[in-house]
């Protein structure tokens, strides 16, 4: 039996890039089915967070997402550009933002073709694997043809289509706090939230429980 679950995420946050291509490999390996639910990150839904949050809270971040990268092999490196543009001095978000915009709404259709996962894993890899200038050139055409995507009726959608692409991203943070969380990466199961890349193992043990299998 086919187990279902949803993966709230969002292309700002480095655990959410460190916990996609392990979802990913799960999805390979046992009769599992992870849809996609983009996110845009607190930065344009809580543009004041930066500033609220402890002075220790970014650097420990920092030295945390390094370390969890290292711990599980993942290539990571500081996005080049961040996806949000910020002043990171005062920490400040400004009001335009084609980046995140654009790749979020890039991630919620190719997930109306149930290829979202795949699709966010190969996007952030760049974003958050080292690559240079991310968002130019063939970098994110080619993400989605590894993805099994075609780029240009993709990207046409994305032009055609970004307010009702929107609504369904407003949706999936709906859906997000109606099942107990507010944070990214979370994956819900069976109306039970897991937040954080470190609770992977505990979604794998609940979902033995409910009879997970093999491929």
């Amino acid at each position: 039996m086919t187990l279902h679950a949803d993966l709230f995420f969002s292309f700002r946050s480095p655990y959410s890039y460190l916990s996609v291509g392990r979802y990913r490999a799960m999805i390979e390996e046992y009769d599992l089915e992870i849809a996609l639910r983009p996110v845009y990150p607190l930065a344009l839904r809580q543009p004041d967070f930066f500033e609220r949050n402890h002075p220790n809270w970014l650097g420990y971040t920092m030295r945390d997402m390094f370390r969890v990268a290292q711990f599980h092999g993942i290539p990571f490196g500081p996005p080049r550009p961040d996806p949000i543009v910020q002043d990171m001095a005062t920490r400040k978000i400004a009001a335009d933002q084609p980046y995140i915009r654009r790749i979020t709404r890039l991630a919620q259709a190719a997930a109306r073709q149930g290829k979202g996962l795949v699709f966010a894993h190969e996007a952030a890899q760049l974003i958050w694997g080292g690559a240079v200038d991310w968002h130019e050139g063939s970098h994110l055409a080619d993400a989605a043809a590894r993805a099994g995507l075609d780029w240009a009726k993709l990207e046409a959608e994305v032009a055609a289509e970004p307010d009702a692409l929107d609504t369904e991203i407003a949706a999936n943070q709906t859906a997000l706090e109606a099942a107990g969380h507010w944070g990214v990466p979370t994956l819900v199961f069976e109306g039970e939230p897991f937040f954080g890349q470190d609770r992977i193992d505990m979604v794998k043990w609940r979902m033995e429980q409910k009879g997970l299998a093999r491929r």
